[in-house]
């Protein structure tokens, strides 16, 4: 099993998952990569990219599969229950989404997970009942940061210690994470993610630099810190996590 985990190198954040590194094009038009890195074609990352219209950044994924088909199967409880998720990791600030600056490493998600609902706001799927959607593909931001507990160097989504009082997104949706859940609806197509962002300040995605992960994480047994660890990097679109990709227009 591979573990996304990060370590200080000259060259910047580095991944060390055990996955075999591929030559990549990194340029304004996104991250290029090569097929066959991941055992399910819909998580094998052929293209990853950021692009910016107006207010908006755009968040694009191409895979060599059907995006979004395979879902995390059902436990029946939180304790244990698993994630999976297309990740853009970013340079961005987390002080930009509405967290403390430096917080962590901030990352776009596009997620599905059938046990829980951490989308309170919203009812995606229309029935009048807000909170039974989390297996339904939806977007998060989350801060992203090493713990042991999850592995040797793994990342976990940032636990919040109790009777902390950071700061949060005015749609934080009250998980002891640093998440939020903006309500920002992906697109998934026959081999394609996207998600439309809005942002007040367009020059900080402009400057951010990024990559492009599909990745399943799993909720702890003991549903404790760490909450939600990242358990199992499925492709990684630069092959190093150097976060390459720089914003196109």
């Amino acid at each position: 099993m591979a573990r996304l985990s990060f370590a200080a190198t000259g060259a910047g954040l580095c991944l060390l998952a055990g996955l075999s590194v591929q030559p990549v094009l990194a340029h304004s038009d996104g991250i290029e990569a090569k097929e066959g890195n991941a055992k399910v074609a819909d998580f094998d990352i052929v293209h990853a990219r950021i692009t910016t219209e107006g207010s908006e950044a755009v968040f694009h994924m191409a895979v060599s599969g059907k995006a979004g088909e395979t879902k995390p199967s059902a436990v029946g409880k939180l304790a244990g229950s698993e994630v999976f998720a297309y990740v853009w990791p970013t340079s961005i600030d987390p002080a930009q989404i509405g967290f403390d600056k430096g917080a962590g490493i901030l990352a776009m998600t596009v997620t599905a997970h059938p046990d829980f609902d951490d989308t309170p706001l919203y009812d995606e799927n229309g029935d009048g009942d807000p909170k039974n959607d989390g297996d339904l593909w939806h977007s998060h931001w989350v801060v992203l940061g090493p713990d042991d507990a999850c592995g040797a160097g793994a990342l976990k989504v940032i636990d919040i210690p109790e009777g902390a009082k950071p700061n949060l997104p005015k749609t934080w949706p009250g998980l002891p994470l640093l998440i939020d859940s903006p309500g920002w609806e992906p697109v998934l197509g026959e081999g394609t993610v996207e998600l439309r962002v809005k942002f007040e300040d367009m020059s900080a995605v402009k400057a951010t630099k990024y990559d492009g992960v599909t990745a399943g994480l799993r909720v702890n047994a003991d549903v404790h810190a760490p909450l939600l660890c990242v358990a199992d990097v499925f492709d990684v679109a630069s092959g190093d996590l150097s976060l390459p990709g720089k914003v196109g227009e």
